[in-house]
């Protein structure tokens, strides 16, 4: 069989197969390019069962770009809490001012011109223009790299330039003139739904008679990876700071580093040789200016990052002297326990938030985001 009739062969079948089986999601019931770019966005890193209330929430609070465009970023980083990866939302809301702003509320209809907004990057531009605009143009997220990868049998690391690179090629020249949106969508489904990372349901694949991984026994060897490195770990300290009115301390990362402008009760990492009281007593007088006591250790949060673990040490604190300046914050306000559900939170002082609510007991959390 020659490349092309290979191509044909995998495009006929893929194709009937996502026609069958396609689930009734709610970004698939109105391609609108507004609708398609906040499914992908949210679909990065996420789960399709996490995204989906999610997604229904945020159109009701954003149902347009211009309603997006307009709303206060404290706005959408509180309606992505729990999703994670916050820079997603801090992109999506840039993109939005330029596409409502100086766009007129029209999006680019190419994968060129889509790229060259805040936060859409080749796959994401690819999406968008195949689904909503009917572009042929191609994807290559994680999904589709494990697919071609087994029934292609690339042997290559996927995660080099120089393969990726390939990939992006071979994607290209399997497009169906015409058709890439259900051929796209159908790669991807492939992959999420059978052609999974561990333990692929070869036997349910509508492609595996093609697929050259299979044919050798060698599928759950694809795609190829370099072996991961130990994951790090830190510790970390956050104040909960209490003034005579029960009003505590809440300060906003910088909106340029990890979780920027998420809310957060001040704090940082333990250096070597610091005890944890020490390191916040630092922290706080680096980040706010000011001379807080440490009191009683309220409890621990351990929390896993992509590429790095932490484990979180709550202590109540009280102001000794100074007043917050923002030092390494860019902002930072007194507000009272039941006010602090206005404000977006990292997952792990949500945690910290329900413990003062409940008002007692140790806190000890494992969570893995």
């Amino acid at each position: 069989m020659s490349s092309d009739e290979k191509a044909a062969w995998l495009q006929h079948h893929l194709i009937a197969w996502f026609e069958r089986v396609r689930e009734d999601l709610p970004w698939r019931r109105d391609r609108s390019p507004y609708r398609v770019w906040v499914s992908e966005v949210m679909l990065q890193q996420t789960q399709v069962s996490t995204v989906i209330p999610y997604f229904e929430r945020f159109l009701e609070r954003f149902p347009t770009v211009q309603a997006l465009a307009a709303a206060p970023l404290d706005d959408v980083l509180k309606a992505w809490q729990g999703l994670g990866y916050y820079s997603r939302a801090r992109q999506m809301h840039r993109a939005a001012q330029i596409i409502a702003g100086e766009r007129g509320g029209h999006f680019p209809e190419t994968a060129a011109g889509l790229q060259k907004l805040p936060g859409i990057g080749r796959y994401t531009a690819g999406a968008i223009a195949s689904l909503a605009f009917g572009q042929d143009a191609p994807v290559l997220d994680g999904n589709v790299i494990r697919v071609l990868s087994r029934v292609f049998n690339i042997a290559d690391d996927v995660t080099t330039t120089s393969t990726r690179d390939a990939l992006w090629v071979l994607a290209g020249q399997l497009l169906p003139p015409g058709q890439a949106a259900a051929w796209n969508e159908g790669l991807m489904e492939l992959g999420r739904r059978v052609c999974t990372p561990r333990a692929p349901a070869c036997p349910a694949c509508p492609i595996a008679a093609r697929c050259e991984a299979a044919r050798l026994g060698v599928q759950e060897q694809r795609p190829v990876k370099p072996a991961r490195a130990r994951t790090p770990h830190y510790d970390v300290t956050a104040a909960v700071i209490r003034r005579d009115d029960g009003r505590l301390l809440i300060a906003q990362r910088p909106l340029d580093g990890m979780l920027g402008g998420l809310w957060e009760f001040p704090g940082g990492k333990r250096e070597p040789g610091e005890t944890l009281q020490a390191c916040l007593a630092r922290e706080i007088r680096e980040e706010l200016g000011i001379e807080i006591a440490v009191g009683a250790q309220i409890g621990t949060v351990r929390h896993a990052y992509t590429h790095f673990r932490i484990t979180l040490y709550a202590f109540h604190c009280t102001l000794v002297s100074g007043q917050p300046q923002t030092l390494g914050c860019v902002a930072w306000t007194w507000a009272a326990l039941d006010e602090l559900d206005r404000f977006a939170f990292p997952v792990t002082d949500q945690k910290i938030i329900a413990q003062l609510r409940d008002g007692g007991g140790q806190l000890a959390l494992d969570l893995d985001i």
